[in-house]
Formats: structure tokens, sequence, C-alpha cells
């Protein structure tokens, strides 16, 4: 199967057991069965079709789809291999913690449905968000998300919880209305240099003729672009939304908001940041990036430091977090880019775990204040120990992932002469370990309350959780030759380095060459289309 097949099958296979999981709720008492085979088959799946994806453009194949509507290079690939990813294992995690909540009465058998058609309906959204080449279709694929994933934020239906999901589409969708200015503002200037409107909405046809574009009408539309879908990937000061919706949203719905939806528009950030650069000059990016990186990591420090909602301290630090990659960003040079994106990978690894490993909190102590969480580790051993290795994961301590691309992070900071931001960022860092370190004595460690009853919360729910912590000390130890791959060729992209041409797809071909016969790559052999004239 191609790769432009496989996309379309990835598409589809989310798309497919979204129905299907919505349809489930009029089999009665078959429900609950059905919806469960339904999710794990489609996740499975989609875990599959993904890896295909990203080993096809590992073959050196950028994949183009629907006459280039779709794309994926390798700085795409790095996103949908993490959506489907934690995906996969959220998903997992769901099957144990719903089934919790189900016994206690929370959700109904219909609930489940719910849950698990929005929950593949909002990855089908993610997906779209990042292998869109159309410049309307990303903001699209970003707006959609919103939509899809409110009614998992509302999912318990608490006063809370649908404050939160008020909150969180009214700030979200005003918000990504920036981007669509900026998108407007940019499809506008290319339609006037390349007098097409058609290739004018293709980022890889806009990006080929950047230089051309009026560097005034970039630089207000990069301003609104990152205004807009930084919003949805929690940048300070759009970041309100983001400590609400986190904290009362499913655990594993927690885990997907901050571990990648947010990757998801800064995937969108960083298109347009590559136009912006050739057109105005990597300088105007890189400072944006430099400013908004520092003050999200500086303020969340300060908000980590004093919460007592576990759910909400992790909230902040995906603030945090989200600042440190585009502090990267901002730092430029193959090193800044390369730890961002590691960064990005890590992160998402580490927030999986800890948002699900939050749920364990609550399913045991039926509360997610630290203040009344005493002696996890002796409750329940090993969710308490694979959330002290996350909560340390999270502060950067060594050998564990997230410490690999801080320090790199730093080190590029350092060669590209912003030692002394280096150390402010540090200075803040250093705050962010010692709140997850004061979570780890008062919560996890010492001694437990009388009466609570000892044992872990089940196997369906520890599964995934020790998947994931592998995978995190599998990144730690050493970066597997396929991901370094992924993360230098992405780098080149951003950087501004040519690639070989892109394959494309016979829709595309026939377009660009205006009439020319149209050829169709046979991307096994290599071959490649006769040049118009």
């Amino acid at each position: 199967m191609t790769g432009d097949r496989l996309l379309c099958a990835l598409l589809s296979t989310f798309l497919v057991t979204a129905c299907a999981a919505f349809a489930t709720r009029w089999l009665g008492a078959w429900t609950r069965r059905a919806i469960l085979a339904i999710h794990l088959v489609g996740s499975t799946l989609a875990l599959l079709l993904a890896l295909c994806v990203v080993g096809w453009v590992l073959r050196g194949q950028s994949v183009f789809a629907l006459g280039n509507w779709l794309f994926v290079d390798a700085l795409g690939a790095i996103f949908v291999g993490l959506v489907a990813l934690v995906g996969f294992l959220t998903g997992a995690y769901s099957i144990g913690y719903l089934r919790n909540d189900l016994a206690r009465g929370d959700i109904t058998v219909k609930s489940l449905s719910t849950y698990y058609g929005f929950f593949h309906l909002f990855l089908l959204t993610m997906t779209l968000a990042v292998t869109s080449n159309n410049l309307v279709m990303m903001w699209v694929g970003i707006e959609a998300t919103t939509l899809s994933s409110v009614f998992l934020v509302g999912f318990y239906g608490r006063k809370t919880s649908l404050e939160a999901a008020w909150k969180y589409v009214v700030i979200c969708t005003v918000g990504v209305a920036f981007g669509l200015y900026g998108t407007v503002l940019v499809f506008s200037n290319a339609n006037a240099v390349l007098a097409n409107a058609q290739t004018a909405m293709l980022w890889t046809e806009v990006v080929q003729h950047s230089m051309a574009l009026d560097p005034a009408t970039i630089s207000i539309a990069f301003v609104f672009v990152l205004i807009g879908f930084g919003t949805k990937a929690g940048l300070f000061p759009m970041h309100a939304w983001l400590p609400d919706a986190h904290s009362e949203a499913p655990s594993p719905v927690s885990a997907l908001l901050s571990g990648v939806l947010t990757n998801c528009a800064l995937l969108v950030i960083i298109r347009y940041a590559v136009i912006a650069s050739k057109a105005v000059g990597p300088h105007f990016p890189q400072t944006l990036f430099l400013v908004i990186g520092t003050l999200s990591i500086g303020v969340a420090a300060l908000f980590i430091i004093v919460q007592r909602d576990v759910k909400r301290l992790l909230a902040y630090s995906s603030v945090e977090n989200m600042g440190l990659i585009v502090l990267g960003l901002g730092l430029g040079g193959p090193l800044g880019v390369g730890a961002a994106l590691l960064h990005t990978i890590n992160h998402a690894l580490a927030k999986t775990l800890m948002f699900c490993g939050s749920g364990d909190i609550t399913m045991k102590y039926n509360t997610r204040d630290l203040g009344l969480v005493k002696g996890m580790l002796r409750v329940a051993p090993v969710s308490g120990f694979i959330l002290i290795v996350g909560a340390l994961a999270l502060g950067g301590m060594p050998p564990l992932n997230v410490f690999i691309s801080e320090f790199l992070t730093i080190t590029a900071g350092v060669k590209a002469g912003y030692g002394w931001l280096m150390a402010i960022c540090t200075l803040f860092l250093t705050i962010v370990l010692g709140a997850f370190v004061r979570m780890i004595g008062g919560s996890l460690l010492g001694p437990a309350p009388e009466g609570m009853p000892k044992g872990d919360v089940g196997v369906l729910t520890l599964t995934p959780l020790c998947l994931t912590l592998a995978l995190m000390l599998l990144m730690g130890v050493h970066v597997p030759t396929p991901v370094a791959r992924l993360i230098a060729e992405a780098s080149e992209t951003i950087l501004g380095i040519p690639a070989p041409p892109p394959v494309m797809d016979a829709q595309a071909h026939a377009r660009v060459t205006k009439g020319a016969p149209a050829c169709v790559p046979d991307r096994l052999k290599e071959t490649t289309c006769p040049k118009s004239t």
C-alpha cells in the first residue's frame, strides 16, 4: 500500500471507529462489549497505520494525498506518530479508568459510547490538523479539535466540568479566530504572488515562493498566527483555559489535551514560522519565540509552586514545557530546533504518564487534593513508584527523557550567546523541580492514612503506564535511530535547508504542469516524472 493510501486509511479508521462507537448506544445489553471491541480494534489499527506512514517517510518519501491537500514530511511524521501513540496509550488506560467510573455510578453504559465516539473523533481532528497541507484546512483542523474535545472536557456533567468546557470552547474559539486572520493574510499575499488560488492554499507551494511575499504582511500575519494557535498550544498569556480544562476532564483526556493537542497547534505555528523566516528573516519569529517561551516558563513555574490540585499542577507544567519547546525554536540552529522537537516527544510521553497516573490517585483516594493524598507508595506501590519516576522526569532529573531535551535546550542557548537568559530559565526550572519534589515528599511518600485499603487499582490501568514508563526510559538512555532521523530531517525543514523535491500525486502533478500529461511517480522504483517544457 502506498503512502497516500496509508494516510487516507488512517483518517478513515478514526472516522469509522468514532461512528461505530456512537452507534453502539442502541445495542442494549451488548453495548459495553461492542464498544470495547470497536475501541481496541480501532486504536490498534490506527497505531499500525500511523507507524506505516512514518515508515514511508523514513524511506525518504514525503506523503501527499487527496490532490496535495494532505501532506506528511519528517516534521509532520513526528506529530502523526505522537497522535497515534498517545491515543493508543490513553485509549488503553481509558478501559480500566472508565470501568472504575462505571462501578462507582459516575457514568452509565451509554456514556461509554459517547466517550469513545468523541475520543476517536478527537484523534481524527488532531491527525487532520497535523497532516493538512492546505492552509485553510490547518485552521479548520485546529478548530475542529475544539468542537470534538469540548464534550470530553464536560464529560462528567458536573457544574465545574461544564464551566471548564464553556471556558475552553469560548477562549479557544476566540483565540483561533486570530489564527484565521493570519491565514487569510498569508493566503491573499500568496495568491497575489502565485496568481493561482488553489496553489496559494498549499503550504508546500507557499514555502517555495516565500521570499517573494511581502515582509510587512507576513510579519502581521505571523503575529496573528502566534496569538491564535498559541492559545490552543497553551502559551502565555493565552493559557487561561488550560488549567480548568485539564483538571476537569477525565484523566486520559487530560493526557491527550496536554501531550498531543498542544503539540498539534504548535506544529501549525512552526509551519507558518518557516514561511515567516524566509519572507522576513529568521530574527523576527525567533525573537517572538524567545519572549513568549521565557514568559511561559516563568509564569508557569510561579503558578506550579502553589498548586494543591494534582491535575492543575500538571496543567501548569504543560504551559512550562510548551514554553520550553518554543524557547528552543527561538534559539534556532540545529541544536536548538532539534532539542525543541525532542522535547515535544519527551513531554508528550511524560504527560501521558502523569495525567493517567493522576487517574490512579483519583480512583484510590477519590480526590485530587495533594493535601489529602498521603502515602501513595505504601497504599498502591506500583502506581506510587510510577508517579515518583514521572514527577522526577517532569522535574528534569537524569537519566530520564525530559532531562536530555532540557539539557540540550540550555546548551543551545549558551552556544547561541544567551547565557543570561538560560540562567533565568534554569532558575525557573529549579522552582518546577521543587514543586514536584514537594509533591513526592508530601503525597507519594510517608505514612498512609488509617483505614485506607492497600493494593493497586488494577492491571488494566497499570499496563499502559508501565509501557509509557518504558518508552520514557528508552528515550532518556538512547534515542532510537528512526526518531533521531526524523528529528534531524524535521530540523532541516524548519531551518530552511534545501531538501529533495517532493513526490506529488497524479492530480497535483497535472495541476502544477498546467495541462501536461499526468504521470504517476513509481515510489518503489524511484522513477520521476518528466519535466514540463
